[in-house]
C-alpha cells in the first residue's frame, strides 16, 4: 500500500476517532475504556488496532479524555495519542457545550514515514428540549493530506427513546477537496441502545496528470455503520460494525469497546 493509496483510510481513521462520543453517568468520575478493532479489505488485506484511555468528570457537565491508539492497515502502521475536553453550561432548554480535542502521533507506510494529526473545536446548542445545532472545524495534517473541515449538524429528539442527526462537512483549504453528508439514528431502551449511520461524498482531491494534461477525479467515499450499546453488570460494552467503499476498495470494521468505572464512584450508563 503506497502512502497516496493509504490516505483516504488513514483520513477516515481521523474522522472516526475524532468523531468517538461517550455517555457518562455524573456519578462516575473516573473510568477506563479499552477498544480493539479489525479490519479487512477487498483485496483480502486486513488490520487490527487498539486503545485504552482514561476518562474524568471534573463536574456533572465538564469531562476530559485521555487515550493512546496503535492502529494497523494492510502495511501502514500508525501511533497516537488523545486529549478531549467538553463542558457544558446554561439552562436545559438553552444550553451550550463547548468542546476540543487533539489527537497526535506518527506512523509508516513501508519504508516512508508520516506524521499524524487532526484537532477540532467546536460548539453546540439546544433550542428547547427536542432540538440542537451543533458548529465544528476540524484541522487535518496526515502525510502530504491537510486542510480544514467545518461542519454543521443539526439533532432532532423525536421521543425519549429516539434521536437522529444530520451534518454536512466541506473542506476549507488544503487539498482534502472533501464534502461529506452524514445521518445517523440513535435508539435508546432500558436494556440495550441503538445506533445506525451513513456518510457519503468526494473525499479525496483530484490529481493532475502532468505528463497528459488529464485530471483524474478525486474519489467517492461512502460509509455505513450500525452497533449497539450494552450496559453490564459492571461497565457498558459496545460493538460498532463499519463499512467504508472509497472507488470501489471495500474496508469493513469491527470494533468492541468497554468502558468500566474504577474507585467507588457510581456506575457507567
Amino acid at each position: 500500500m503506497s502512502l497516496r493509496a493509504a490516505q483516504p483510510w488513514l483520513f477516515l481513521a481521523g474522522m472516526m476517532c475524532a468523531h468517538a462520543a461517550v455517555a457518562l453517568d455524573p456519578g462516575t468520575e473516573d473510568r477506563l475504556a479499552f477498544m480493539a478493532n479489525g479490519s479487512l479489505l477487498s483485496d483480502d488485506r486486513g488490520g487490527a488496532g487498539g486503545s485504552v484511555g482514561w476518562l474524568h468528570n471534573f463536574t456533572d457537565t465538564t469531562l476530559t479524555d485521555a487515550e493512546v491508539e496503535y492502529e494497523s492497515l494492510a502495511n501502514a502502521h500508525w501511533t497516537f495519542g488523545s486529549l478531549t475536553a467538553a463542558t457544558g453550561f446554561g439552562p436545559p432548554g438553552g444550553k451550550f457545550s463547548l468542546y476540543a480535542e487533539a489527537h497526535e502521533g506518527s506512523g509508516d507506510i513501508g519504508p516512508k514515514p508520516f506524521d499524524y494529526a487532526v484537532e477540532a473545536a467546536g460548539v453546540a446548542r439546544t433550542f428547547g428540549s427536542h432540538f440542537s445545532l451543533q458548529l465544528e472545524d476540524r484541522q487535518f495534517d496526515i502525510g502530504t493530506s491537510h486542510g480544514n473541515l467545518p461542519k454543521l449538524g443539526a439533532s432532532v429528539l423525536w421521543s425519549p427513546r429516539l434521536l437522529t442527526t444530520v451534518s454536512y462537512s466541506y473542506t476549507v483549504g488544503g487539498n482534502l477537496d472533501t464534502e461529506l453528508l452524514s445521518v445517523r439514528i440513535d435508539a435508546y431502551s432500558p436494556s440495550i441502545n441503538f445506533l445506525a449511520g451513513a456518510a457519503f461524498g468526494p473525499g479525496t482531491p483530484a490529481v493532475l496528470n502532468l505528463a497528459t494534461g488529464s485530471v483524474q477525479p478525486g474519489k467517492r467515499i461512502d460509509e455505513g455503520f450500525v452497533g449497539l450499546a450494552m450496559p453490564l453488570p459492571r461497565g457498558t460494552l459496545t460493538l460498532v460494525a463499519d463499512y467504508q467503499d472509497v472507488a470501489g476498495t471495500r474496508r469493513s470494521t469491527l470494533t468492541l469497546s468497554y468502558i468500566v468505572p474504577i474507585g467507588a464512584g457510581g456506575h457507567a450508563k
